[in-house]
């Protein structure tokens, strides 16, 4: 069979020599250790939980899943109210990434955007030359155009590793190389920032990469902000800092389902209405039976927020409910104080948008 070269784009070459010329770095493969298995399976019940709503994904390896360690704030002031889904797995090769994707990762999510950034694990030693592990990311990136076709890819280069210049930095730089050649401008694009974890001197600092492979709080924000004017791009926004992302509206505003344990231990779910303007919060819990409940002295301060709900009791006298949380992965986890027959009491909730 003839193939006319006009077809033969630069993922389309990847898809085609992948086939032709398998190896351990394109070939999807699962991990057998019950760690991996089941954070797999977390991915997999995230994404499906996120769905349609999840704006963008990142895709990766142990750097990747730090946005949950060291980059959590970072993480909850730019992409929490995205509804990004984070699909990181410590110690993942692009196989493993592979056979993820092939296997619930992308279950029911259609995002605007990919971010994707992945091989450096399988740069250890000789496990997989250069070729290989290009050919490898390449196999993931055409897997996310053949299966989510109107997403946008943004392709993150492999970042520096170790303190100083070593081969395996240099072996990285020739696969990032490689990767450059496939970026098309349009669904593919490239997100090119690793200097900025190099001194002058081409020494990584400290308190950039304190291991001098994975990511510090200030590492992360330095991929939120170099990230922010092409991923906001894509998704058709303004870029926002780390400040303004925290409060951009609407970051609570919207209708949510409040799940708390009932007397009996069940859980029981409440629809709640929330409007925030800047750092005010405003709205009410509807109850199963009677008037809905208004919050008062509501307020929002980073990922933080709190409010109170006062409730007259059909037996005479009131109640007052202290209610605050925090912002964690788009949804809100928070517990309410209050006194029941001059009892303190405390219970736990979570809230997820409906």
């Amino acid at each position: 069979m003839r193939i006319h070269p006009s077809l033969l784009t630069p993922l389309a070459i990847v898809a085609l020599v992948s086939r032709l010329c398998a190896h351990s770095a394109n070939e999807p493969a699962p991990k057998i250790d019950s760690g991996w298995k089941q954070r797999q399976e977390t991915l997999n019940q995230r994404a499906a939980e996120a769905g349609a709503k999840a704006q963008v994904i990142f895709i990766g390896d142990s750097i990747t899943q730090g946005w949950e360690g060291a980059g959590k704030e970072v993480w909850t002031k730019y992409y929490a109210r995205r509804n990004a889904v984070n699909l990181g797995i410590g110690g993942d090769r692009t196989q493993h990434v592979l056979w993820r994707l092939e296997n619930g990762n992308l279950q029911g999510l259609q995002p605007k955007a990919a971010v994707v950034m992945i091989g450096t694990n399988n740069s250890n030693g000789e496990d997989n030359t250069v070729e290989q592990i290009a050919a490898g990311v390449g196999a993931i990136v055409q897997k996310l155009r053949t299966a989510l076709p109107d997403t946008t890819v943004l392709l993150i280069p492999i970042f520096p590793r170790g303190e100083n210049p070593n081969p395996q930095r240099g072996k990285n730089q020739q696969v990032n190389q490689i990767l450059q050649k496939w970026v098309d401008g349009k669904m593919v694009l490239w997100v090119d920032f690793g200097h900025k974890y190099l001194d002058p001197a081409g020494v990584i600092p400290g308190r950039l990469m304190p291991d001098f492979l994975h990511l510090s709080e200030a590492g992360y924000q330095v991929w939120a902000e170099s990230l922010e004017p092409q991923l906001a791009a894509v998704l058709g926004e303004s870029p926002a800092s780390g400040e303004a992302a925290a409060v951009d509206g609407p970051t609570l505003s919207g209708r949510w389902t409040l799940t708390m344990a009932g007397p009996n231990g069940d859980p029981v779910n409440f629809a709640m209405t929330l409007k925030q303007d800047g750092t005010r919060l405003s709205g009410s819990v509807e109850r199963q039976t009677g008037a809905p409940m208004s919050l008062s002295d509501g307020k929002v301060e980073g990922t933080k927020f709190s409010w109170v709900i006062h409730r007259e009791r059909s037996a005479g006298g009131k109640m007052t409910y202290k209610m605050a949380g925090e912002v964690k992965d788009g949804q809100l986890q928070g517990r309410t104080d209050t006194e029941f027959d001059g009892r303190p009491t405390s219970n736990e909730w979570t809230a997820k948008r409906k």
